[in-house]
């Protein structure tokens, strides 16, 4: 993946990040790593609310727009209009489109389309569980 220099809002030291987040949330959210398929806390999550970036806790997707793909990650045909960063990724071979939080820049995963799935955008944001925290509807910000 190509190194992104743009300047986020939300700004650590690699030592400051590696403080507040678990090893496997570095090793994802500033290392761009990927967790196992179906291992995800979010998996199989299906409670009303919003899921934030678990680097910086900007919030990223609302629960009315994940779906089930069976691609072993959460999926989401679109984020919170603003959330997130799209940027080409040709790492392995082949051309994706990587997605990172717009607040932070931490790596969340990757973005299909065309793959045909019945959602009102024929797009899948496929997240790694470990890259967000979930806020219950009924929750205060």
């Amino acid at each position: 993946m190509a190194k992104d220099n743009t300047q986020y809002p939300v700004t650590k030291t690699e030592q400051e990040w590696k403080a507040i987040l678990s090893p496997q949330q570095f090793r994802v959210l500033r290392e761009k790593g990927t967790e196992r398929p179906f291992t995800g806390e979010y998996e199989y999550h299906h409670s009303k609310g919003v899921y934030c970036c678990a680097g910086c806790n900007s919030p990223l997707y609302e629960s009315k727009t994940k779906f089930d793909s069976g691609c072993g990650w959460p999926a989401f045909y679109e984020a919170i209009p603003g959330a997130i960063k799209r940027f080409e990724d040709r790492s392995f071979g082949m051309v994706r489109t990587e997605m990172v939080c717009a607040t932070c820049g931490g790596h969340l995963g990757h973005i299909f389309q065309g793959e045909g799935y019945k959602t009102p955008v024929d797009e899948r944001h496929c997240v790694n569980s470990i890259s967000m925290t979930f806020r219950n509807e009924d929750e205060k910000n």
